[in-house]
Order: C-alpha cells, then sequence, then structure tokens
C-alpha cells in the first residue's frame, strides 16, 4: 500500500523532543543503522494520521504444513540502538538471537485473499525475536512441546530498526538479503525467499477470522544460524552486540544487559 512517507524514523530533535519523521538522506545507499549519536540528519517531521496515506532445518525439524504462530506483547518492542534486557529467568546460557524481517500492517486486514496480501503491507523492518531457549524447548521448562510465549515475551525482547521503509521502495521483499552478525561475525546470511512462508502468505493466512489492525507487527521467521544451532552453542553474554541487517532497510543494532 502507498504511505506518504519513504523511511520513517523516531528521533530526538535539537529542543528534546521526541519525533517521528523521515530522514533526507545523504546518499541512496545510506545505512541509518550505522549512524551514531553525533550524526546530524535533516528530516521532514510527520505527525498524526500523515504517518498513513488512507529456521527448521537447523532445529532437526520436519518444515510443517503451516505456520507456528505466536504472539508477542507490546512490551517486548524495544528501539534500535538499546540494549535488550535479558531477565534473571534467561540468563543461565539460553538467550538467543533471531534476526528477521519484519512487516508494518498499514491498514486493518481480515480474511484477505492471498493475491492481495502485500496491499496491506504499509512498511518493512528489521527485527530481532530474542528468545529464551531452555524455557521455550527444555521440556523440564517447557512441557512436551516447544513453549513459544513465554520464553520470547519478555520486556525489550523484539527491537525493531533502525526505519520503517515504505513497501513501495523495497518492492519484491523476496529479493531482499538478510544478515545477523554477532560481536563482528556473520551468523546468519540468507535471502528472504528462502522463508518457508512468505510475506503475503504471512499476512493472508494470520488474517484469517482474525482482524490485523493497522499497525500490527509481523515477525517473519529465522534463518539458520542463531546461537542455539552452534556447537557448542553461542548464548548472548551481557555486552554481546547485535546486528541486523537488511538491504533496502539498513541495520538494527542492539547490546546486551543481563538486569
Amino acid at each position: 500500500m502507498r504511505v506518504a512517507w519513504s523511511r520513517l524514523i523516531r528521533f530526538v530533535a535539537t529542543d528534546g523532543r521526541i519525533l517521528r519523521g523521515e530522514p533526507i538522506l545523504p546518499t541512496p545507499d545510506f545505512d541509518l543503522g550505522k549512524t551514531t549519536a553525533e550524526t546530524k540528519l535533516q528530516v521532514k517531521v510527520i505527525v498524526g494520521d500523515n504517518i498513513y496515506d488512507d529456521s527448521v532445518k537447523e532445529a532437526g525439524r520436519t518444515p510443517p504444513p503451516y505456520p507456528f504462530i505466536f504472539f508477542k506483547p507490546t512490551t517486548c518492542l524495544h528501539d534500535h540502538d538499546e540494549d535488550v534486557v535479558i531477565p534473571k529467568i534467561a540468563q543461565d546460557d539460553q538467550a538467543d538471537y533471531e534476526g528477521e524481517l519484519v512487516l508494518v500492517i498499514g491498514k486493518d486486514a481480515r480474511d484477505v485473499p492471498l493475491g492481495d496480501a502485500l496491499d496491506y503491507v504499509a512498511a518493512y523492518t528489521g527485527g530481532n525475536d530474542v528468545s529464551a531457549r531452555k524455557l521455550q524447548r527444555d521440556p523440564k521448562l517447557a512441557g512436551g512441546v516447544p513453549q513459544w510465549g513465554f520464553s520470547k515475551g519478555f520486556d525489550t525482547f523484539a527491537p525493531i530498526g533502525p526505519a520503517l521503509v515504505a513497501s513501495e521502495l523495497v518492492g519484491d521483499p523476496k529479493k531482499l538479503l538478510l544478515q545477523t552478525i554477532v560481536d563482528g561475525e556473520v551468523r546468519q546470511n540468507e535471502h528472504v525467499d528462502d522463508l518457508l512462508f512468505d510475506c503475503a502468505y504471512l499476512v493472508h493466512y494470520l488474517s484469517q477470522g482474525t482482524t490485523l489492525r493497522r499497525g500490527s507487527v509481523i515477525m517473519t521467521g529465522t534463518p539458520g544460524g542463531v546461537g542455539a544451532g552452534f556447537k557448542p552453542p553461542k548464548y548472548l553474554v551481557p555486552g554481546t552486540i547485535m546486528e541486523v541487517s537488511i538491504s533496502k532497510i539498513g541495520t538494527l543494532r542492539n547490546g546486551v544487559r543481563f538486569l
């Protein structure tokens, strides 16, 4: 769907106010996620309704016939360049990253035909579906089947950014390249067309009998290369720097802090 901007960011103005707007980039390929606190950008301020114009193989599982669905509370949402906070219950060698493409729904969607699904996507951005693996998979903690909600639902466990990029600017999301870099090491490196269920199908499937409200965020799934898939596993520790870089979108960067 068409929106009134190409890229949307949340920023601190020179007078200290927190505003939303469209950055004026110095070059077309400028990566907003790699700016620093000292970087100065010109921004076209946008207010109110103008924002809208009217890993399966690695885990040893058989590909499912339908997507696994879980909901993250809004308290999971977190900003670019802010630390993800790992609570005490998840600090025992289990906190993990999942770099993902994120869809932002631009208008209410219910029972959307597959062919129309991408018309409901206002923007794309990067995301990190931070997860606590023991709480997700350990039968002693999760029961007989993986437990998705609690293990992925802690505060700050869904940072997104660095900007919302209009779907019209992105074009075909299948052509996007996603990389997750942890402490300088490329851990995930796949094109989005490798998703088991593509972006259009996810919107179509999730809207069956359920209204996806305007502004809803959909995380699309993660490729191989998560920390739990390494031998030995490479879980998050205090001071870890995670970067989720997606072509045409930029780089989402977050540190890790134990609390």
